[in-house]
């Protein structure tokens, strides 16, 4: 019997993962009536590799969830068992927020947030494909049962699920993650559409039981003092906080890896697929980098009353009975009992490129792809394409206009923007070296640049807008009481600041953008700066400090946004473009793009190639 619910939801989201969880949450915050459709409802949430959110670049991203009013940072908030802000020695710009998790309890905040969301209903099922209507347009899901269920437009967030197939040394089992079935229907599905897909390859490593671990003479590594919270609503982090341990690898380890490298499935030939350039297996760590004499494992516990620990830095294939072997010889691992085998997973994706920036299949009208099935890798690059997918979704149905990020709104932006102009060919990681405006593109202004924007949308509730609000006005009274603070060389002076002595009287933001002055110092002068909260008077010290590079940064970006806006003749032949390769100008020529902005989101078109066209069209003007 066929059960049709065509009524009732508009937007339909298939997966659990964090890119499930961003899109549904989104979409139903929107106000769309949303179902959530995954496998097992318990393992929503699931951190199914490291237990850890944020770092360099990926912290970046959950930040500007957070400013969203999505899920991640909430969750890793209240789950978080030991927070560090990475690179806090330099610029604010790279410093990237990260902590370690326990796994149960990101599971289980997760999905309170999920199962008590307005306009939002989770179920389980299994995909096994999904609805066209008479113009070709996704409109609904079939599931195993027989079920078919429509909605306007459908999210798909398979994760590594699709075709998926786990390697453990000479031994293959089809999985999308470790006891679960992988997604071969669908995946058949998806080949139908005619669309580009490949093959990529991630993996974890094995988990270790606590007590069989010899913590004495590991060099600790503890978490910040006070941990630095990723959502802007959270005042302060209230559990337990923990500490991680050290190993090392050494040339013992290395060469029983070497003996038996025949036996990963990755040298062996059984994987074919890409794995991440950014976080290789212990194998190719060893092979690629040979003259290294040892490589630093961090032990990481995976919950305040769990006894898992997870090994950072061992991802494997190899056999179970080597990967005994060679942990064994390693400091404090000498008794440690395998809980778990490390292993490689192997599953299908989609080129990116097939994508609009949107994250709207071009050839597939209401089918939005997140997460890994786009290329990528992590937890925070899958939650940061569900929220924009989530909203893009309930925006068609709204019949409203498309929420674009631009690569100097967010990175968010750059990461969608590098995906559907350069697609995938390795699995993507985000990294603030990707981002040409990250002076202004900081961790600490996401709330700045994008909660006004997701409250116009929609999806940034009252609570939050509040919160934001009443921090811009903290900020701007923080700004006139710095304004207003003058004073001359000779009072400076006396107040210990080391001040030329030129006549010339500064403002407080002037005294902030010395190196060596803090807002402590300034208090003394005006102590109503003492009146505001500690992240003002932070994030005042930071854009006094960085004021002349993002003034010059928002120049850029104004260029950057006229060139967008530049229009392209229509009788233009691309082929008298300099520069240019022969598939670039075929893109072009068969799209023939009105504007800059329209010939950037054209898939497979990179930025170098509008470079050429703008460089054309300014000479063309002159």
């Amino acid at each position: 019997m066929i059960k049709s619910l065509n009524k009732e939801f508009e937007v339909i989201v298939i997966g659990g993962g964090h890119a499930g969880c961003e899109a549904a949450s989104a979409s139903a915050r929107m106000g769309v009536k949303t179902l959530l459709i995954t496998q097992d409802l318990n393992k929503i949430g699931e951190m199914s590799c490291n237990p850890a959110i944020g770092g360099i670049g990926k912290g970046h991203l959950v930040r500007e969830i957070d400013a969203l009013d999505g899920l991640m940072g909430k969750v890793a908030d209240k789950a978080g068992i030991q927070f560090r802000l990475l690179n806090r020695s330099r610029g604010a710009a790279v410093r990237g927020p990260r902590c370690q998790a326990d796994r149960k309890l990101y599971r289980q905040v997760m999905q309170k947030e999920i199962f008590s969301q307005e306009n939002l209903t989770a179920i389980s099922g299994t995909v096994i494909s999904l609805i066209k209507n008479r113009n070709d347009e996704i409109c609904g899901a079939k599931l195993v049962n027989g079920s078919e269920i429509y909605s306007n437009s459908v999210v798909l967030t398979t994760g590594t699920f699709l075709n998926g197939m786990i390697h453990i040394g000479e031994k293959s089992i089809p999985a999308g993650r470790a006891g679960e079935a992988p997604s071969l229907d669908l995946a058949d599905f998806l080949l139908s559409l005619s669309l580009n897909m490949g093959r990529l390859k991630t993996g974890t490593p094995p988990r270790l039981d606590r007590n069989s671990i010899d913590w004495c003479g590991l060099e600790a590594q503890f978490g910040d003092e006070t941990p630095e919270p990723f959502s802007f609503f959270t005042k302060k982090i209230k559990n337990k906080q923990v500490e991680c341990r050290v190993t090392w690898t050494n040339k013992e380890v290395h060469q029983i890896i070497k003996n038996n490298i025949n036996k990963s499935a990755m040298y062996s030939g059984k994987i074919d697929a890409k794995g991440p350039r950014y976080c290789p297996s212990i194998e190719d760590k060893i092979m690629r980098f040979s003259d290294r004499e040892r490589h630093q494992i961090f032990l990481e516990p995976e919950g305040l009353d769990d006894n898992t620990v997870y090994p950072n830095g061992i991802s494997t294939s190899l056999p179970e009975k080597v990967q005994r072997e060679f942990i064994s010889k390693m400091p404090g691992l000498e008794k440690a009992r395998i809980i778990r085998p490390g292993y490689a997973i192997a599953y299908d994706f989609v080129d990116p490129r097939e994508c609009s920036g949107t994250l709207e299949l071009t050839k597939v009208p209401g089918l939005f792809l997140a997460g890994q099935i786009n290329g990528t890798t992590g937890y925070e690059e899958a939650a940061g394409q569900g929220i924009v997918a989530g909203i893009n979704a309930a925006n068609k149905t709204k019949r409203a206009t498309p929420f674009i990020l631009d690569r100097a709104d967010a990175y968010l932006g750059v990461m969608i923007d590098d995906l559907v102009t350069r697609g995938a060919p390795e699995p993507y990681r985000m990294f603030t070296s990707r981002a040409e405006y990250r002076l202004w593109l900081r961790a600490d202004n996401a709330d700045q640049r994008l909660t006004k924007k997701g409250y116009d949308l929609g999806v940034v509730k009252q609570k939050r807008w509040k919160l934001f609000s009443k921090k811009r006005e903290d900020l701007n009274r923080g700004n006139q009481l710095l304004s207003n603070l003058n004073i001359t060389p000779n009072e400076a002076n006396k107040y210990g600041f080391n001040i030329r002595k030129d006549g010339v009287r500064r403002n407080g933001k002037e005294l902030l953008s010395f190196p060596e002055t803090k807002i402590e110092d300034l208090v003394k002068i005006c102590p109503l700066l003492k009146t505001l909260d500690k992240s003002i008077t932070k994030q005042l010290e930071i854009e006094c400090k960085y004021a002349v590079y993002i003034e010059r940064q928002k120049f850029d970006i104004l260029s950057y946004r006229r060139d967008a806006a530049l229009k392209i003749p229509t009788n233009i032949d691309f082929d008298l473009v300099g520069s240019l390769s022969n598939e670039s100008k075929e893109i072009f020529s068969r799209a023939r793009p009105d504007t800059i902005a329209q010939a950037a989101s054209l898939p497979g078109i990179t930025p170098a190639a509008i470079g050429a066209v703008v460089v054309y069209l300014r000479s063309k003007a002159a």
